[in-house]
Parts: C-alpha cells; sequence; structure tokens
C-alpha cells in the first residue's frame, strides 16, 4: 500500500473512531512504528489530524481544509460516484463542473469520452481536460484561492449565466437532514446556485460523510436537483424527499 493511500485509511479510521494511538496503526498496517509517525507527522502538517497524549484525533475546524488534503479523504466513495456520473454523460456533451475534489475526480472518469465542452471555476478539472484533444475548455477568469485551486468571486453568475449546458455537475460542504445544502463561504453557494440555474440537468454528487459533515452556509436543497449521486443509499428521510421531488438517485448497486 503505497503511503498516500495508507494515510487516507488511517485518516478514515480516526474519523470514525475519534482517536487512534501509533503503535494500533502500525500493527493494523503491519508497518513499522517510524512508518506510522511519518503519516500521522504528514496527516498533521496538513491540518487533517493533531497530536494529543497517546496518539492522534481530529482537530476542530470551522473552514474547509486544503485541496491537496481533501482530495485523500474518501477517495474511494468519490471514484464510485465518478463512475455512475460518467455512465450517464453521452459524447458531445457541455458541462459545467463546480469547485471541489469530486469534480475533479469526474472529470477524470470523463477523460475517454470525445467531443465534451467543459465550463469551469475549477483549476483541477480544466487542467485534467486538457489531457483529451476533443475537449474544448472554457475556464473562469479571476483571483484564485491558492489553498482550493479554484476562481471565485462575485462575477461568477455571470460567468455561468453566458452559457446554456446540458449537463451542470456540482458538489456540496454538507447536506442536512432536510436536505438544506451548505457550504464554506457565500461565493461557493454563489456558484452553485448558478450552475444549477442555467444547466438543463443538474448532478449533485456528494459521498456519505457529507451527511455529518459540518457547513454553515445554507443554499439550496437537494430537492432541487435532477439526479443525485452517492456511494451508498442515504438514509429514508432523504430518500423520501428525493422520491417526493422526483430527483433520481444513483448508488453503486442500486
Amino acid at each position: 500500500m503505497k503511503p498516500k493511500e495508507r494515510q487516507a485509511y488511517i485518516l478514515e479510521k480516526v474519523r470514525q473512531e475519534k482517536f487512534a494511538s501509533v503503535e494500533e496503526l502500525s500493527k493494523i498496517f503491519n508497518v513499522s512504528l517510524q512508518s506510522i509517525r511519518k503519516d500521522v507527522n504528514d496527516l498533521c502538517k496538513e491540518g487533517l489530524l493533531r497530536r494529543v497524549y497517546g496518539g492522534v484525533e481530529i482537530p476542530a475546524k470551522t473552514d474547509n481544509i486544503s485541496y491537496t488534503s481533501r482530495k485523500i479523504i474518501h477517495y474511494d466513495s468519490k471514484k464510485s460516484i465518478a463512475k455512475l456520473i460518467a455512465k450517464q454523460i453521452p459524447n458531445n456533451s457541455s458541462l459545467f463542473f463546480s469547485i471541489g475534489t469530486t469534480p475533479e475526480i469526474i472529470a477524470k472518469e470523463l477523460i475517454n469520452h470525445t467531443n465534451l465542452k467543459i465550463f469551469t471555476n475549477n483549476i483541477n478539472v480544466a487542467l485534467v481536460c486538457c489531457e483529451n484533444p476533443t475537449f474544448e475548455i472554457v475556464l473562469h477568469g479571476g483571483v484564485i484561492r491558492n489553498k482550493h485551486r479554484d476562481i471565485l468571486g462575485n462575477d461568477i453568475e455571470n460567468f455561468f449565466s453566458s452559457y446554456s449546458v446540458d449537463y451542470g455537475i456540482y458538489g456540496v460542504g454538507a447536506i442536512e437532514e432536510d436536505g438544506s445544502l451548505l457550504d464554506f463561504t457565500h461565493e461557493e453557494v454563489q456558484a452553485r446556485e448558478a450552475i444549477n440555474k442555467y444547466s438543463k440537468k443538474v448532478f449533485l454528487a456528494a459521498d456519505f460523510s457529507k451527511f455529518d459533515r459540518k457547513a454553515f452556509i445554507r443554499g439550496g436543497n437537494i430537492s432541487m436537483v435532477d439526479s443525485f449521486f452517492c456511494d451508498k443509499k442515504p438514509n429514508k428521510n432523504i430518500c423520501d424527499i428525493l422520491e417526493k421531488n422526483k430527483v433520481e438517485l444513483y448508488f453503486p448497486n442500486n
């Protein structure tokens, strides 16, 4: 197992159990204490874990973590969602892509499609799509948020409103029990709402952890999308909201 992959599993274990010792992690992954300490140190430097007496725990945070850090969290879940979405996108389609790591992973799954037109404020999505010479990419201009590798600003709605596309694809910071969608900044909410408004079909991609995650700026509801993609079936209340509003639900093996 590669170090980054092992770190993803370490992080997930600590997120679930709230605490883990270095010795315990060494036994679980059958690697030396030195290797685990390096993994833990890397995760602590990223702000994903915090050292405490006897081991590590998840630090309390109100801001979103860095893009690089988010990429390793729930990667397998995001990959399964990306595969589901890729099957729904035909060649010769036009797409909006929002910010976030899940849209980047979805873009990678679309790389063997042909003649896609991509409109995005997500720098990594744009770079991924450049690998296919048949893709046409339009990237929103403005000030880059270095930590998140995207471009936001007051004119973000003007960017998305300039186009009419087949599919709008976005993620979200968190989802509440009543289906409310939340993010960490007003600009993120504004971008998502613009994508929702100017897309013929809207796909929401969110792994199951988003139902337990905390974000603080409300904007929209899960009921307003056309299709919801998750790595496993949501709870009954969310399923009822989706069914009532005729939102298609996709998850592996459904």
